[in-house]
């Protein structure tokens, strides 16, 4: 590699260089002005469409993590595209007919499972998946009306799958045909007209005749109502209208409206058409220089295969005092556009849909649009080429995210440029990775004062930094210009979705199986029919010859073969086909009551819970497991800055809710707590208020921002403590508002405010603190950053931001002040600072501020480490020459700059420490508590970093301080380390891995003990999920109270569910808000999408979708227990009274050689299932309950028989099945008896003893018996289940007298008065309910009196007035207190007998700060060293190092540090945690000169 030389006597380096992974700089005023001049001279944008939605989610096989993806994208020469731009195809390019080979897919996409002609062939597969429904294509006796069930069976689950597929075709509709500005009446060389095919033009005609009449009948129905949604409509899974989206203050066209008419084919012009000629720089002066304002990066040119870096020398003042005139390199950027290119002209950017955007387009993409595709970006808005873009459906991120232009692409910004251009784009593959992308343009580069010349093969580089991947929305920049590389299926976001998955509940599965065991029962009886009857027939000497015509076979064989079909059409009501519609109707029913109940109804958003599958309600009942996201879905996501320390004084006042909970599991009582804590913040806000504004007028300080509480630090600021700390109080929120790489938003107004717009929001709280405190960001220029100092302007010149990502853990901005000097200022996690500070220096300092970053870490808050570095001008021209040969390197980029930027972040100076609370959103601990009551294990799947993950964890009570926490963090990636690793946790409890552990795993449901806990980040889970690991790793994870996996991918999450669901043979729920979690979403045996304030990626492809993740109590806890314990009767009472009217047909054969003869008349068949019996067991599914929902939240442990599967098993199935055949074998043989020994007549000689007549005598006794069966075992007696219970049993009465008045009913005629007319059928039906219910009604006494379950004693208790307290609660939350009705559930803990009663916190003792650890204290559970004490051992002193203050009676770091008694000892005894003693004996291993290798961070970091 040939690199030309830097000028050596350069002495005033160029600003702002950055590396790879930087966040672009906001403009200043300078630069909007520009902007500002630029915009006018075109047509304005049209307001921002509505924001579209983009569903997708994830099927996965296995993990699809970076390192799969990766080596998935090797560039290598068959696995890259190529993509040409105004050239023509090569013939390597092109077939014999002169089209592309390559045949890229479209960009229309569907997530719909059907279309209009493959729905009936489809759904019909689906629905014959039960297996019942195939038994209905047998016959009956009346085809016509035996049908029916099997019909309306059919129809309302397809007009169920229907509806629900609908939802998703007008989704992917409304997407597909989202608008687009894309460039027009040009060549695109990389596609041929497309060539539609006679099955395509079917169905797309086949689609528009649907799609015509839906509209005409939305036409007609309109017309007749007037009105605009109501509440259902608005909780369907549309997004919301975006009617006051944020607006970008340079952003002033997308408030102006479109003055275009729309054209013929319905798609408006672009708003910004290409400059005339003349207007606008001339090409010539600026073909190969970039823009003023431009900063310098990177482009090249390959020659002979060598690389040229160009460079050359521009004069310019140095800023701000430094002393005289300077020169600095800058580089010279070749350009797409060739300069000799003939163009007509013709070619304009016009709005079209995304369904017709196809690879190798121009396009061109507007503030607030959503990206159609994946798109290099060629220009943007901004001089510098940057652009900022949220990626939220992504990975559920709402911080904005920067992406660059290509350098080679500034010149393209008009639709006459775009035909100029001449360059080919070589792409990778397509994979599934969202953080990686490696593709080079080629091109030309012609000097256009040279024409006669030939030109110079030049090529860039693009990786991810250049590519915007569909999904993602453009925020705060006025356009960007791009060309198209991957569609439709082939892009990132839908390569990591699947085919949506279609689930069916447990039981249902499980059912199929019952229902075979039916079809073997139901064969027996038929073959021991077919046998008898044929046997029969083959006797010569039988009465039957004499009666019977001949036989209908002739010969005895057949006559068994025919009888055998008889007999299946005869007791085909053992297979219970009604059950499924009965099913249907049931869940339908549950899916409406979750929808209605307001308590899960979010006013904010105006979203109820919303079930997207309605058959899978049982589901919610049996769920063990529950994975959840944690960004959005246990948080806010919402970042306050309330902690810091400065030069060994800790500063601000809170009351975290961490903390709360600390001192509740101890027995503080933290509503006075809480209460004292919070009056003291409340006053030393307004102390902190009047102070700043006394100190500084500051307009863009407002009261009700201020989140940072802390009247010392203002007045150390004065000056009060001394220079010294007023010093350090100054460079330290400088440092704040300069190391970062916020965009900031200026809204004016009296008084003005600024919003900060970051890629983190960690980041946007620490600049808000500089504000709020007088060091104020106000904007950026093109030579830095102005920063409001006190009520002074100053300049600061931004040279280069080193950003953050997870392998650094840090981010840094190198400076220039204004007297001249260069400073590096860095932020990152503690161990990482820690280990590059200056070695031997600041001893006392490091000692303190590690001890506050410990306490502040106890208080669930994020903690960050500041600090800073003075840099030589020679020491910094040195770095920066060898920073751009990396920056400029095509192999190993990254692994280059990463090592240039370690080579400067050394020799640090420590500044303090901040600290920022994550707040949870409401109810979450609540709510975490209340399902570990239940015996449900919660697992936290984040992308997040492992030490924001484990903060979360203790401030929502999954983790506790008596947990030992097992943390992976496996740095060389080594198999064998994983392997070591693994059975070194495996051993300290007791497990093997082995396949008996397994198995007796799977039937152990019992929730482990706090005792452990286990994080594991993304690359140490890739290893561990493989195949030789996977089973010991399930096994460890099945022994650990709580789970978390961090810096994890949408399918390593998916895969970990599997792991789970597969492995354990256990009922997951998965719970996210973003398009990351979709994957497992749809891997879960339900999926719940919680709706955020934007994006409904993860609710569209959601089982069930909620406003808050609180409201998963009630989901689950209430619905889903009642609609499991429903379901669960509901199916054994059908199955029961099944056999009881099929065995009663079943005796009646045994009389008359297995004819097959009916005992019952016809209709009486049909109506059984259909009328007489249904409703009871129909609305017993529907309204049963056992307990209300305020008990069933007050008792969480009735969920375990859920989760242990108790209420629907085989043993009840067949305990059911022989209840029915003993009930069968009572109605029938108590009949015939009555009729064996004697005959009876009516009044007027009529016998009474015919088959017909005596069929009545017996099944108006079955229909009796089975409904009053069926309400013996409701929970629930109310008025609605007694009256239909009585209808059932009047109805069978009152058709046999209907349907025998008239003469068709021919031997059954007048059969109801002459039967009803006898005392014997009053009697006798007397008798045979009571021998059938008595059984029954003694086994239900002495289970409930002697053998009583939970539920039992509960509901007793319930009638003993016990819970009459709940009737006070709106919606019951249960306290913090374990409940003992159930006796086979474990007890939360309770605080030991040492522990002393809460006491007011000024009456407090002061108990000594640290106590050393002995070989007698150390915690039994724990494995990992540490003491079993209420302090940690291994801990230095915390005496307060700093001044007293005497302003308030106890700051809150002292409160803090004297009320905690337990403070995570196992946890920070481990070499995973910040601990005062860890870095206080940490060496800065990195800060050492010379020292060339890669420094490794994990063994220290904060986890």
């Amino acid at each position: 590699m040939a690199i030309k030389s830097y000028e050596e006597d350069s002495n005033v380096s160029t600003p702002i260089k950055r590396i790879r992974w930087a966040t672009q700089r906001i403009t200043g005023p300078n630069a909007r002005r520009k902007r500002g001049s630029l915009l006018n001279r075109f047509h304005k944008k049209p307001g921002s469409m509505e924001k579209k939605r983009d569903s997708d989610g994830s099927h996965v096989d296995g993990i699809h993590d970076a390192a799969d993806s990766s080596e998935d994208g090797d560039d290598t020469e068959d696995g890259r595209r190529r993509i040409f731009f105004n050239i023509p195809l090569p013939d390597d390019a092109k077939n014999d007919e002169g089209h592309p080979l390559a045949n890229f897919g479209r960009n229309k996409i569907r997530t719909a499972k059907y279309t209009p002609l493959s729905f009936i062939p489809k759904n019909l597969w689906f629905q014959f998946h039960n297996i019942a429904n195939i038994f209905q294509v047998f016959g009956n006796p009346l085809p016509a009306l035996s049908s029916v069930p099997l019909i309306v069976i059919l129809f309302l689950t397809a007009v169920k799958d229907a509806i629900e597929d609908w939802r998703r075709t007008m989704l992917d509709n409304e997407l597909n045909n989202s608008p687009v500005h894309r460039l027009v009446d040009w060549n695109n060389v990389n596609t041929s007209e497309d060539d539609i095919s006679l099955w395509r033009r079917i169905k797309k005609s086949t689609t528009r005749g649907i799609v015509w009449a839906f509209r005409l009948w939305k036409r007609k129905t309109r017309s007749k109502s007037k009105g605009g949604k109501g509440f259902a409509e608005r909780a369907l899974d549309e997004p919301p209208n975006s009617d006051a989206k944020r607006v970008s203050m340079v952003s002033r066209s997308s408030m102006q409206s479109v003055r275009n008419p729309m054209g013929e084919d319905g798609i408006q012009m672009t708003p910004v058409p290409s400059p005339q000629p003349g207007q606008g720089p001339s090409f010539e002066e600026n073909s190969l220089r970039p823009p003023v304002g431009q900063r310098a990066s990177n482009a090249f040119s390959h020659e002979d295969g060598n690389l040229l870096f160009e460079t050359r020398n521009v004069e310019s003042s140095a800023p701000n005092g430094a002393q005289g005139p300077s020169r600095h390199t800058a580089k010279v950027y070749g350009s797409l556009v060739d300069p000799f290119t003939q163009v007509p002209g013709k070619a304009r950017f016009k709005k079209d849909y995304w369904k017709n955007v196809q690879v190798g387009d121009f396009v061109r993409i507007y503030n607030e649009d959503q990206i159609p595709a994946d798109i290099v970006i060629l220009s943007t808005s901004d001089p510098d080429g940057a652009c900022y873009v949220e990626t939220k459906n992504l990975d559920g991120e709402t911080n904005l995210k920067v992406r660059q232009a290509l350098h080679s692409g500034h010149e393209v910004r008009h639709a006459k440029d775009c035909e100029r251009t001449e360059f080919i784009i070589e792409s990778e593959e397509q994979h599934a990775n969202l953080y990686q992308y490696s593709a080079l343009a080629k091109w030309t580069q012609r000097d256009p004062r040279k024409p006669g010349e030939q030109g110079t093969a030049m090529a860039e580089p693009i990786t991810i930094n250049n590519l915007l991947l569909r999904g993602c929305s453009l925020r705060n920049t006025e356009w960007i210009l791009g060309v198209v590389v991957f569609t439709g299926q082939e892009t990132k976001i839908m390569l990591n979705a699947g085919i949506t998955p279609s689930k069916r509940s447990r039981i249902t599965r499980e059912l199929n199986w019952n229902v075979v065991y039916n079809f073997v029962v139901l064969f027996l009886m038929c073959l021991v029919s077919g046998i008898v009857q044929g046997i029969t027939w083959s006797q010569s000497q039988n009465s039957i010859n004499y009666f019977e015509y001949g036989s209908v076979g002739g010969k005895a064989s057949l006559d068994g073969f025919i009888t055998f079909w008889a007999a299946l059409i005869l007791f085909q009501n053992l297979v219970p086909i009604a059950l499924y519609i009965s099913l249907e109707i049931i869940k339908l029913a549950q899916a409406f009551f979750i929808y209605s109940d307001t308590f899960m109804y979010y006013e904010k958003l105006d979203y109820p819970c919303t079930p997207k599958s309605w058959n899978i309600s049982d589901d919610l009942g049996q769920i063990e497991y529950v994975f959840s996201d944690k960004t959005g879905t246990l948080t806010q996501n919402v970042m306050e800055f309330k902690k810091c320390t400065i030069n060994s004084i800790p500063y601000g006042e809170a009351y975290t809710e961490a903390q709360a909970g600390m001192q509740r599991r101890q027995g503080v009582d933290v509503e006075v707590e809480g209460a004292k804590a919070k009056k003291q913040v409340a006053e030393d806000r307004v102390k902190m208020l009047q102070q700043l504004r006394k100190l500084h007028p500051n307009p863009y300080l407002h009261d009700e921002q201020l989140t940072f509480v802390a009247p010392d630090f203002v007045s150390d600021l004065e000056g009060t403590s001394g220079a010294e700390q007023q010093t350090a109080n100054e460079d330290f929120m400088l440092a704040l508002a300069l190391c970062h790489t916020v965009i900031t938003e200026k809204t004016p107004g009296d008084p003005p405010s600024i919003e900060f717009k970051a890629q983190s929001p960690d980041e946007a709280a620490l600049v808000a603190t500089a504000r709020d405190c007088g060091f104020t960001v106000i904007g950026r220029t093109n030579e830095g950053i102005i920063i409001n100092v006190l009520g002074e302007d100053r300049e600061y010149m931004v040279l280069n931001t080193l950003e953050f990502n997870s392998s650094r853990k840090r981010m840094s901005a190198i400076v220039r002040v204004p007297d001249g000097r260069i400073f590096l200022y860095c932020k990152g996690a503690d161990s990482v600072i820690y280990s590059r500070l200056k070695r031997g220096e600041q001893a006392q300092l490091r000692k303190s501020t590690a001890e506050h970053l410990e306490m502040f870490a106890r208080e669930g808050l994020r903690t960050l480490c500041i600090a800073r570095k003075e840099l030589s001008e020679a020491e910094y021209q040195a770095w920066s020459k060898e920073h751009d040969i990396a920056a400029a390197a095509i192999v190993d980029r990254d692994g280059k700059l990463e090592k240039t930027s370690d080579a400067i972040e050394r020799d640090l100076t420590l500044l303090g420490g901040t600290a920022i609370e994550d707040r949870l959103q409401d109810g979450v601990p609540d709510t975490i508590s209340l399902l570990g009551d239940a015996g449900i294990k919660l697992w936290v799947l984040t992308g997040d970093k492992v030490e924001t993950a484990i903060n979360i964890g203790f401030s929502c009570n999954l983790l506790s301080n008596d947990m030992d926490l097992i943390v992976f963090k496996i740095e060389d990636e080594k198999e064998a380390t994983a392997e070591a690793e693994l059975n070194k946790h495996m051993a300290s409890l007791n497990i093997t891995g082995s396949d008996e552990e397994l198995r007796a795993a799977r039937k152990n449901h019992e929730p482990p003990g706090p005792t452990h806990a286990l994080v594991i980040d993304g690359d140490s889970l890739k290893l561990l999920l493989q195949d030789q690991f996977r089973q010991k790793f399930l096994l460890l994870c099945k022994n650990c109270k709580a789970v978390l996996c961090c810096r994890v991918s949408p399918s390593q999450k998916a895969a970990v569910v599997h792991l789970v669901k597969y492995g354990l043979d256990v009922m997951t729920l998965s719970v996210g808000d973003g398009a990351n979690d979709v994957a497992m979403i749809q891997e879960a045996d339900v999926g719940v999408g919680i709706a955020g304030e934007e994006g409904r990626q993860a609710v569209m492809s959601s089982d069930y979708a909620i406003g808050q993740f609180r409201f998963l109590q009630r989901l689950i806890l209430v619905h889903g227990r009642w609609s499991y314990r429903r379901l669960a009767e509901t199916i054994a009472n059908f199955f029961y009274k099944n056999i009881v009217w099929t065995f009663a047909l079943f005796w009646y054969q045994i009389y008359n050689n297995f004819d097959v003869t009916y005992l019952f008349d016809p209709s009486y068949i049909v109506l059984v299932n259909l009328a007489f019996t249904s409703l009871p067991v129909i609305f017993m599914g529907i309204l049963d309950q056992d307990v209300s929902d305020k008990v069933s939240l007050a008792v969480p442990q009735l969920y375990r028989r859920g989760i242990e599967r108790k209420e629907w098993t085989q043993t009840k199935f067949w305990i059911y099945m022989a209840d029915g055949v003993y009930q069968s074998v009572i109605c029938f043989f108590m009949g015939y008896l009555l009729f064996a020994r004697a005959t009876f007549v009516t009044s007027n000689g009529l016998g009474v003893d015919d088959r017909p007549r005596m069929g009545v005598y017996i099944a108006c006794a079955i229909i009796v018996v089975v409904n009053v069966y069926v309400l013996m075992n409701v929970y629930r007696w109310d008025w609605l289940i007694l009256l239909l219970v009585l209808i059932s049993i009047l109805l069978i009465w009152f058709w046999t007298g209907v349907y025998t008045a008239v003469s068709s009913a021919a031997q059954f005629y007048k059969a109801a008065p002459q039967v009803y007319g006898q005392l014997t059928f009053w009697v006798l039906s007397l008798v045979m309910i009571a021998a059938c219910l008595l059984p029954r009604f003694v086994a239900k006494s002495i289970q409930k009196i002697y053998l009583p379950r939970d539920i039992d004693i509960i509901r007793e208790q319930v009638r003993l007035g016990k819970f009459d307290y709940l009737d006070q609660y709106e919606a019951y939350i249960p306290p913090k207190v374990s409940s003992a009705a159930s006796s086979d559930v474990s007890q939360a803990a309770k605080p030991s007998a040492k522990e002393s009663a809460p006491v007011a916190e000024d009456e407090r003792p002061i108990y000594p700060p640290s106590i050393a650890a002995t070989g007698t204290t150390r915690n039994p559970h724990s494995q990992t060293g540490s003491d079993g004490t209420d302090y940690t051992g291994h801990r230095l002193s915390l005496d307060y190092p700093g001044r007293p203050s005497f302003d308030r009676p106890r700051p809150s770091f002292d409160r803090m540090r004297c009320s905690l008694d337990r403070i995570r000892p196992s946890y920070e005894a481990s070499n995973d945690f910040t601990s005062a003693a860890l870095l206080t004996r940490m060496e800065s291993s990195h800060s050492q000169q010379g020292q060339s290798q890669r420094p490794v961070h994990g063994s220290s970091s904060l986890r």
